[in-house]
């Protein structure tokens, strides 16, 4: 059931890529510094990047010459990425599912997967990304925390409308501080495939309208999979709360976290 969930939930990106690729917000500069620094992601580096969505970290990436194979089990989500990269020749868009999808001989010097991993086949992702890796190569993830900060009551005030509407995430929500939040590296450490895993984190805010939020709730996979009376209503309220008593406006916390793990040297297990 959970693996059928997975599926069906994941799929619902591209049923809007234009909204997805206009409402969801991008990542931080920062995050392609210390690509470049820690992982020497930069000109003539050869990347395997998982779930490129509408190609939000692939643009950056590109404009730092990298020779990029992008994939992607949307298709309307990958031609709106194809359509941002059409100026990079060196950038390969490709429609599959990556626990479907055959690595090429060639191996990568980066695997990176942008707010996407935790998507995929866990029995598959770290094995898979290890094998499209050169020794030494690095999995870069890329994870999406939504933390305290921000106007806090707005998300507390909020849960009334979840009561009403989506009943099933009436669990009154509580926004973590970035510090409280784990740096989960066991999954990696469990492969036997890479060295330790370290992090960079990035604490930032975006302000939204009232509009502009609900497009952004939109992007979420459980809010369209709502029955669309339910999905409708909820908007409506959330929109009215914003509009009513937040001036229109509302101010969001992220924090984006970056996890690096160099691969292995040549083992029996290297194709």
């Amino acid at each position: 059931m959970i693996h059928h969930d997975r599926e069906r939930l994941r799929e619902t990106f591209n049923l809007d890529a234009e909204l997805y690729d206009r409402a969801r917000p991008g990542y931080p500069m920062e995050l392609f510094s210390d690509l470049a620094d820690l992982a020497d992601v930069g000109s003539g580096c050869r990347v395997l990047e998982i779930g490129c969505g509408t190609g939000q970290l692939t643009v950056p990436l590109a404009k730092h010459g990298c020779e990029i194979v992008a994939v992607d089990l949307g298709s309307d989500m990958a031609a709106v990425a194809s359509d941002h990269l059409r100026n990079y020749p060196s950038v390969q868009v490709i429609v599959a599912p990556f626990e479907d999808w055959p690595l090429p001989a060639r191996p990568f010097d980066v695997v990176v997967s942008a707010t996407a991993f935790h998507w995929l086949d866990p029995a598959v992702r770290v094995i898979k990304s290890a094998e499209a890796l050169r020794p030494d190569g690095v999995l870069a993830t890329v994870a999406t925390h939504h933390i305290a900060g921000g106007d806090e009551d707005f998300f507390v005030r909020v849960q009334r409308c979840y009561e009403q509407w989506k009943p099933s995430a009436s669990t009154r929500i509580h926004l973590q501080a970035a510090a409280e939040i784990p740096m989960d590296s066991e999954e990696i450490s469990r492969s036997g495939r890479f060295g330790p895993a370290t992090f960079q984190r990035y604490e930032w805010e975006k302000t939204y309208s009232a509009t502009a939020y609900c497009e952004l709730l939109l992007t979420y996979s459980d809010h369209r999979a709502l029955a669309s009376e339910a999905r409708q209503g909820l908007l409506d309220c959330v929109a009215n709360l914003i509009e009513s008593q937040y001036s229109g406006q509302i101010t969001k916390r992220y924090l984006t976290e970056l996890r690096l793990a160099r691969r292995s040297g040549i083992d029996k297990n290297y194709r």
